[in-house]
């Protein structure tokens, strides 16, 4: 039976560690500095905590540790390319290594996808991916096309653009100051069943309601579309079948710039593709991409356009500087070195077939958790899962916290949003460790009040 130790800070914080002056993200910060839980080190599969316990990690870290930890191939690229070329400007001038990462990454992407812009993080890839959409419509002249078109329910980052996109209500309501001009087509979940196994059934009209926005603000006005094709951060929402066909069929139609934010799904994640938009047979003009990039090893983002996007900003642009945004660290040498480790990697290990492998099975043991307490719904896709949890009265997110806290004490990492418990596990994932997730979620869910 999973434990339900509760861990205080004397047991969980080395001594001396002082925890008051980071003020951590997306954490409850006062529950944390009482109850702190810090990992030491991590392997393969495993994080180490500062107390010595193993934890499997369920997760990939935060959907990013797509090939485990620690690989030494990554590691050893790393400290290489620091001890050759620490830093070196991509501002009119530049290096060999993000170059040769933009080229191996362009061989990745669906056909057509081949011009990359290197961030920092996804909330960045995404904040560039709409300042392309915009300079494309103002480079060919279409100056009254300034709106950008999210879905409720979406996560798009955290930055000004990404949260007026984005629709998940705890990320926008205390920040008056967003984009003007955005609207939102409406979250794929409304429709669902509940316990379907991937693609939902039918596209069921939901994608049509682009035209709906397109009657109401004039196909003139808008500049871009932008969706997950599975939503991740919201608690993992499986698309129609036929939902982003559609999509794209419209914005064709109407001329409309269609954006597939992948930094969750993007590596593997959802199948035997580097994109979910390989998988699933549908090209946007601009997709993004971070995380599973560089294993998460160093910080790195990615946009990677189409050749027809690139073109009619570059071409069309007054002799000078052609798209007037960029980083600092854009093509960072320790990112750009980790990046092609990493995608040699996936490529060596076939780990994006590995997923395909495994899928079957990861469905059937996170399916055969419907009968446990609490469980209302199990969604699943790739090697990427959801359980959602019937929320207590007046306490919404409390369940699937606690089961939170007691799945680490009991050497499981898992992500809760909501009542949602999300499950993303490095593609190197066991058999054997899949049935273990599965188990000490059994035992926490029975044991759950």
């Amino acid at each position: 039976m999973a434990s339900t130790q509760t861990l205080d800070a004397d047991q969980a914080a080395p001594a001396g560690l002082d925890l008051s002056h980071f003020w951590m993200p997306f954490t409850n910060n006062r529950h944390f500095k009482a109850n702190p839980r810090l990992f030491a080190s991590a392997s393969g599969m495993h994080y180490t905590t500062t107390d010595g316990r193993r934890v499997l990690d369920a997760t990939s870290g935060l959907w990013c540790v797509n090939a485990g930890h620690a690989r030494a191939p990554i590691t050893e690229a790393i400290r290489a390319a620091a001890g050759e070329l620490d830093f070196a400007p991509t501002f009119q001038l530049g290096h060999p290594l993000p170059f040769q990462l933009a080229s191996k990454l362009a061989g990745m992407m669906p056909e057509g996808l081949d011009r990359v812009f290197f961030t920092n993080s996804g909330s960045e890839s995404v904040e560039t991916a709409l300042k392309m959409a915009l300079a494309y419509h103002q480079a060919r002249g279409d100056h009254g096309r300034f709106r950008l078109i999210g879905r409720q329910r979406g996560y798009h980052g955290t930055n000004f653009g990404g949260i007026s996109v984005g629709g998940i209500g705890g990320n926008r309501r205390r920040y008056v100051s967003q984009l003007w001009g955005v609207d939102h087509l409406g979250h794929t979940h409304g429709q669902a069943l509940r316990f379907q196994r991937g693609l939902q059934p039918g596209n069921g009209g939901l994608a049509e309601e682009l035209e709906d926005l397109v009657a109401l603000h004039g196909a003139e006005t808008i500049a871009a579309v932008i969706v997950e094709p599975v939503a991740g951060s919201t608690g993992v929402l499986v698309p129609p079948q036929g939902y982003l066909e559609a999509l794209r069929a419209i914005t064709r139609k109407h001329g409309i710039l269609l954006i597939f934010d992948e930094v969750i799904t993007g590596f593997g994640r959802v199948g035997d593709a580097a994109t979910a938009a390989g998988v699933f047979g549908v090209t946007p003009d601009i997709l993004t991409l971070a995380k599973g990039l560089t294993n998460a090893t160093v910080p790195m983002g990615a946009v990677v356009a189409s050749r027809a996007v690139h073109d009619a900003i570059v071409d069309h642009a007054l002799p000078g500087i052609e798209f007037y945004h960029g980083y600092t660290y854009s093509g960072h040498p320790l990112a750009a070195a980790a990046g092609l480790a990493t995608l040699a990697l996936y490529e060596d290990e076939a780990l994006f077939a590995r997923t395909a492998a495994l899928a079957g099975l990861w469905e059937e043991a996170i399916h055969g958790l419907r009968d446990c307490p609490h469980v209302v719904d199990i969604r699943n896709i790739g090697l990427v899962a959801a359980i959602e949890l019937a929320p207590r009265d007046g306490a919404v997110g409390e369940r699937a916290m606690e089961v939170f806290h007691r799945a680490f004490d009991s050497g499981l990492l898992i992500r809760v949003t909501g009542d949602t418990i999300a499950l993303s596990p490095p593609l190197i994932i066991e058999e054997a460790q899949i049935g273990q997730i599965a188990e000490t979620l059994r035992d926490l869910l029975q044991t759950t009040a």
